[in-house]
């Protein structure tokens, strides 16, 4: 007799509490075989929103590492999401490049505890398997595996339904799987306007977009890891600043330069701008006020021609 479908869903729990248990510090008493696909897939279909419970405490826990071993050996990580298990054993050795499991494992550890960007570490990497090649050179790429990242969590999505609940969560993960690499493309000569358009792109996505970045540094090199999170930084800082400037309000109204030109008489030239940057000086030392009418402050220089060279 086939057994009861609870009583198989309730040995999937078991397995995903004994992955909590480890991800959180402690003791997983998980010994049993692996369980089956169907298994996974019936306590999915039954109860979902207990499984994506489950699954947040594991990648949010203190040591996501020993959370998602358990989860590997318990057949959950094979069985919900084929896409992560790819990876294991992946890379390294013969391949030339970094086990993409391993390396995926240690982001989420070192990933803000923030369970958007925690589910992002998670499915970051997921598009190498379908994307590497060796160039003739012995190099290894993944090109384009943002983008084939992308489309593997969508399908993931569709056949789980795991982030239904929560359509907010969802494209905020696909978000940043789709551009995890950005970050890491700054270079110092970005121009602000290029700096401007990467934060404006990014949106209210900017922050975890920055902190899923440097998560993804894993280098056992420390200059070369000093260096990627340094480049962060200083993005970030630009970005900073940037704003900061943008948000001030101007001291003078916008067309004063013509005001200035058509009362005095002057042609377009560099009198324009000291005569501008002596005004906004007044101003900053409250000998007008700021944001006045144009014809308030060309009273103001007619009043003190001699001071502006006029």
């Amino acid at each position: 007799m086939a057994e009861p479908i609870r009583t198989q869903v309730d040995r999937v729990f078991d397995a995903l509490d004994g992955a909590v248990a480890a991800a959180e510090g402690k003791d997983a008493h998980w010994s049993a075989p692996p369980l089956g696909l169907e298994e996974f897939k019936a306590a999915a279909k039954l109860d979902p929103t207990a499984v994506r419970s489950r699954l947040d405490r594991v990648v949010m826990g203190d040591d996501p590492e020993r959370g998602l071993d358990e989860l590997l050996d318990a057949g959950a990580l094979a069985a919900l999401f084929p896409e992560v298990h790819a990876m294991v054993g992946f890379g390294d050795g013969e391949w030339r490049h970094k086990d993409v499991w391993k390396h995926t494992k240690q982001v989420v550890r070192q990933s803000v505890p923030r369970i958007e960007v925690k589910w992002a570490a998670l499915f970051h990497d997921i598009g190498k398997v379908k994307t590497r090649s060796i160039a003739p050179d012995g190099k290894v790429h993944f090109l384009g595996h943002a983008e084939v990242g992308t489309r593997m969590f969508d399908k993931l999505d569709r056949r789980l339904g795991l982030f239904a609940p929560e359509p907010s969560l969802k494209e905020t993960v696909r978000f940043l799987v789709l551009h995890h690499l950005r970050a890491n493309q700054y270079a110092p000569d970005w121009t602000d306007s290029a700096v401007r358009r990467f934060a404006r792109e990014l949106g209210a996505h900017l922050e975890d977009l920055l902190c899923l970045a440097r998560a993804d540094i894993t280098t056992k090199r420390p200059e070369k890891k000093r260096r990627g999170l340094q480049q962060i930084e200083e993005l970030q800082h630009r970005i900073t600043s940037l704003a900061e400037e943008d948000a001030r309000v101007p001291a003078l109204p916008g067309g004063i330069g013509d005001e200035i030109m058509r009362t005095f008489g002057l042609p377009p030239s560099r009198k324009i701008g000291e005569t501008k940057r002596a005004l906004e000086q007044a101003v900053e030392a409250g000998e007008i006020a700021p944001q006045l009418p144009a014809g308030a402050y060309v009273a103001f220089v007619r009043a003190n021609r001699e001071r502006f060279g006029l």
